[in-house]
């Protein structure tokens, strides 16, 4: 079968029509931080065990939440990994070198007594008592609410004193740098954003103070206080919607308003939550916390961004941040025996821009102009041709370092074809020969994909060989029989 007629029918064809795998859910450290596109790791681990042996390399120029890195090191597998997006790396290295739960409960413990007191005060009502959520609607703030326990309580407050709340000073943050955002009406966007225009004052000088109190630390510990912030900063926002009318379609509707959560771009509803950002913070650090009791002790993993350093030294991992077409010309020819990839898939999820929040509190500065993607955001350029000129080009020097018998895996769809002609042309181009295909399924919805037209829920996943023997030939087929069938991935 030809990687055209390969594509074709993948792009044409529902992957919910050919039962697709069901793989498990997002928990432990892969529930932690929310990363956009976020796939599924079980189907990557399987391709790793059955086709790599220990010590082998495997590469992905496309590393987005990072969860594949930990798979691979976690496997005995030497790992190569290369993003665009800043805070991919930064994710990724918290999943190869997780601080000790002890040393991070410590940091926290201390973290809690410099920073809640300070937080809490801003918060705090006539009656002593601590506002958890303030509900905004039209710039009003109208319901106010506590906590005792676990169960929300809603307070009676006067006119007056909801006022006092609402007329916050104007807050300029110190810590945080500028927004860098473009006119996107697909994700609510604008390039003239403010940081004021998506967090509250009070939420603003709240993530200085947070900024202000990482910086005392070092090393893993650090890093894993400001993926904690960045993880917490959507329930902080303005993006948080309320939940009403739960149940309609059931006729068992609720009366209640519920806490809704940050769903996607940059989207300030009329009605929204305002969440005491302490609480935001201390319920992202024990999702970490709980993750890394329930990973356990980890062995050492010795990471380094220079690829020379890597090879030389045969190290666990390399991570750098960049244009992957430029990075892979670092790469020696026939160097990598596995490439495992979810590349951008034409305009479905502009990473960069959506991931744009974080990198800014973070302060890690993104290049926008090496990002892979075609985007309807006004003034960045990057049309389709650009977008499959690129990706052909990236494949290309995928083909180039792979080893002989070695194997390229790509997960893609998109809803035009157009999108798919990089992948028409990769197996002439690159030599490489496509050995098949099967369906994955995603193991969380996403509000992106389901709420467009023609929105998809399946990856197609493509099986390329590089000059591979008969009994190569055969194993690959297996395992492309294999997950063709009834696999249970979530018991593998």
């Amino acid at each position: 079968m030809s990687s055209h007629s390969s594509a074709n029918q993948a792009s044409s064809k529902h992957a919910a029509e050919i039962n697709p795998i069901r793989p498990a859910g997002y928990k432990g450290l892969a529930g932690f931080h929310k990363y956009w596109g976020k796939k599924p790791t079980e189907a990557w681990r399987f391709l790793i065990e059955r086709l790599t042996e220990d010590g082998q390399v495997v590469l992905d120029p496309f590393l987005g939440s990072g969860l594949i890195a930990k798979e691979c090191t976690d496997l005995n597998r030497r790992f190569i990994g290369f993003d665009v997006n800043p805070i991919s790396i930064e994710l990724t290295k918290l999943y190869l070198d997780l601080p000790a739960h002890q040393d991070l409960l410590m940091a926290l413990a201390m973290f809690e007594e410099a920073v809640k007191p300070a937080i809490y005060q801003m918060y705090r009502l006539a009656n002593k008592q601590i506002a958890t959520h303030f509900l905004w609607e039209n710039e009003e703030i109208t319901r106010v609410w506590t906590k005792a326990g676990r169960q929300r309580i809603e307070l009676d407050l006067s006119a007056t004193e909801r006022q006092k709340l609402q007329a916050q000073s104007v807050y300029q943050s110190t810590g945080v740098r500028k927004l860098r955002l473009f006119d996107n009406s697909r994700i609510n966007s604008k390039a003239d954003f403010a940081l004021s225009d998506l967090f509250t004052p009070r939420a603003l000088q709240a993530i200085d103070l947070f900024k202000h109190e990482i910086d005392k630390y070092e090393g893993n510990v650090k890093r894993a206080l400001q993926l904690i912030l960045s993880a917490s900063l959507g329930q902080m926002s303005k993006m948080v919607f309320a939940v009403t009318r739960r149940g309609k379609s059931t006729g068992k509707q609720a009366t209640g308003i519920e806490v809704g959560s940050w769903v996607i771009g940059y989207w300030r509803p009329e009605q929204h939550f305002e969440v005491n950002a302490w609480n935001c913070f201390e319920n992202k650090a024990k999702k970490l916390l709980n993750a890394i009791a329930q990973t356990g002790p980890q062995s050492p993993i010795l990471t380094t961004a220079d690829i020379a350093e890597f090879t030389h030294y045969g190290l666990d991992a390399c991570l750098d941040v960049g244009d992957s077409e430029l990075l892979l010309q670092q790469l020696k020819t026939e160097s990598v025996r596995l490439i495992l990839t979810d590349p951008p898939h034409g305009d479905r999820i502009p990473y960069l821009e959506l991931s744009e929040m974080w990198n800014s509190v973070l302060g890690f500065e993104a290049s926008y102009a090496e990002e892979l993607v075609v985007s309807d955001a006004k003034g960045r350029h990057k049309d389709l041709a650009q977008y499959n000129r690129k990706l052909a080009a990236i494949f290309g020097e995928c083909a180039r370092v792979l080893e002989n018998n070695g194997v390229l895996a790509v997960m893609f769809n998109a809803r035009s074809a157009d999108h798919w002609h990089s992948l028409h042309n990769l197996e002439a181009a690159t030599g490489l020969t496509h050995l098949g295909s099967y369906p994955l399924a995603y193991s969380a919805g996403s509000v992106a994909q389901d709420t467009r037209k023609g929105g998809l829920r399946t990856d197609s996943v493509l099986i390329y060989g590089k000059n591979v023997s008969p009994q190569r030939r055969d194993d690959i087929l297996h395992i492309i029989r294999s997950m063709r069938g009834k696999i249970d991935v979530q018991q593998m």
